[in-house]
């Protein structure tokens, strides 16, 4: 019995685009992965008055179920206390590397207790597109992450930034790999930016990947329930 997700996705490149279905069986969540080094510690910092701990070094990977990958558009969610973060993800997938983007939710509680546990609780919403990475890897910094959130009857503005604010894909997956690179099926997320008026959950998490040089975009959203929260 195999826990790897089966997910479609349109695969994108510049000769052609192939809507296919991929077995992802490890997730990799790199974490602490700003090159900035102020705006990383602001970062820690803001989840410092959460009550969620610093990382032991920088960065950081941590591992969660592939099965909470999904691209449907609404998650499940215990209590109150989550919230999405977009990330771009590197998912080696039939020989090649391709470039998405996603939400990273997480359980803000529970980081208290332990982020890798947090992790583990929510499901991981993803863009239906892919990138293939050979074709943006030149320009790489200069792709933008945006999220929003739905505040009452309001969306707002929640992260924005461009890739050049994060670690390069080269160097987290050396780091994580021993320089022997991504096994097929591995899928690793890229690491997020600080949140525009602090880290807060929403109704609804919207995200996109824009890539300025070849005028494109990947956007996907998804609403949040939550469930009660009973003993």
């Amino acid at each position: 019995m195999s826990s790897a997700a089966r997910l479609q996705f349109e695969f994108v490149s510049s000769e052609k685009s192939v809507r296919g279905e991929t077995e992802i069986d490890k997730v990799v969540i790199a974490g602490w992965t700003g090159r900035d080094a102020a705006a990383l510690q602001a970062h820690i910092d803001e989840l410092a008055e959460m009550g969620i701990p610093g990382p032991a070094e920088v960065p950081m990977f941590y591992r969660t179920s592939a099965a909470h990958l999904t691209t449907a558009d609404a998650i499940q969610v215990m209590g109150p206390d989550s919230s999405g973060e977009v990330e771009c993800f590197y998912l080696q997938w039939g020989g090649e590397l391709w470039l998405g983007v996603g939400s990273e939710h997480t359980d803000r509680k529970a980081e208290t207790v332990g982020i890798t546990l947090a992790k583990q609780l929510c499901e991981k919403p993803l863009g239906k597109t892919l990138w293939r990475f050979a074709d943006v890897a030149a320009h790489l910094d200069d792709l933008i992450l945006r999220a929003w959130i739905t505040e009452g009857d309001s969306r707002v503005l929640y992260q924005e930034g461009t890739l050049a604010e994060m670690r390069p894909c080269d160097e987290l997956v050396a780091r994580y790999s021993d320089a022997k690179g991504l096994a097929d099926g591995t899928l690793m997320f890229g690491g997020t930016l600080a949140a525009i008026g602090g880290v807060r959950p929403a109704a609804r998490f919207e995200f996109e990947l824009e890539d300025p040089v070849l005028g494109r975009r990947i956007a996907h959203g998804y609403d949040i329930e939550e469930l009660p929260v009973t003993g």
